[in-house]
């Protein structure tokens, strides 16, 4: 079940407001060295910093952050390109959809979207990706998973990416790829793709705190997966998430929150 925007943001706004004031104890030493700081969509306010730009991941990696997610489109001339959205309206106040233009028509209307490759080249192997791909039509599958294929080739899967899918078949697009290399992100449906991500051999399975309850985690702990969790905003927050076992922490506000995970390992 798709969460409508408007009240994803209104019920992780009071769940932020209250784990925030929820006392938590300092996770012990493990916990906080195993923690994974990813930036979603990188260090952006869509003001000064736009999301999902080389400038947003810039400023998380140079502040030390662990890792960055981003997303995945393709323009008509099948260049991937990193987008969140189909369009680019709410970002960067242009109608211009994404696969209805080629690379050269995007990058003259939007120049701050980077491309996948640029990405790689970048980031890959001194930045774990998060990579996410969208549910959108791919027009042309056999190519695109080839080019997908080709740009990955340099990376180490796993150890350098992770591929992230609202909808596991997704996964389809890069079966390529070594299943442990695979991340459902859960929505209302955890305990659907929890179980999935078990039944399959994933990696293991991210989405919000909200939704994710002991049992799960256990589960996915009992069968060495990995849980990521998102949006930690607050120290509380992300003490609360590494006393339950969550290694991958997921945050709009990466910089604060890799600071605080030092600052209590004794890094800073």
């Amino acid at each position: 079940m798709k969460i409508p925007s408007w009240l994803e943001r209104t019920a992780t706004g009071l769940m932020d407001q209250y784990v925030a004031k929820v006392p938590q104890s300092k996770p012990d030493q493990s916990a906080l060295e195993k923690c994974k700081v990813v930036s979603h969509r990188g260090e952006h306010d869509n003001l000064h910093v736009k999301e999902n730009t080389i400038e947003a991941f810039e400023q998380a990696v140079d502040a030390g952050v662990w890792g960055i997610e981003c997303d995945i489109r393709w323009t008509a001339d099948l260049q991937p390109v990193i987008c969140h959205d189909d369009d680019c309206l709410r970002v960067f106040n242009q109608p211009t959809r994404v696969a209805d233009v080629t690379l050269q028509e995007l990058q003259r209307v939007v120049p701050e979207i980077p491309t996948l490759a640029e990405v790689i080249d970048r980031f890959g192997k001194n930045t774990h990706l998060m990579l996410e791909v969208k549910a959108e039509p791919h027009l042309s599958p056999r190519k695109q998973k080839a080019i997908l294929k080709s740009m990955l080739l340099n990376l180490d899967q796993v150890d350098d990416f992770h591929i992230l899918a609202l909808n596991p078949e997704l996964f389809e697009r890069v079966c390529f790829l070594d299943r442990k290399a695979l991340l459902p992100v859960a929505e209302l449906n955890f305990n659907a793709l929890s179980l999935s991500a078990l039944q399959n051999g994933y990696g293991g399975v991210t989405g919000h705190f909200l939704f994710l309850h002991q049992g799960i985690l256990d589960k996915h702990r009992a069968a060495s997966q990995s849980i990521g969790t998102g949006f930690i905003a607050s120290k509380n927050g992300l003490f609360r998430e590494l006393n339950r076992g969550v290694e991958w922490v997921f945050s709009n506000d990466a910089v604060k929150i890799q600071a605080l995970r030092d600052q209590y390992l004794g890094l800073s």
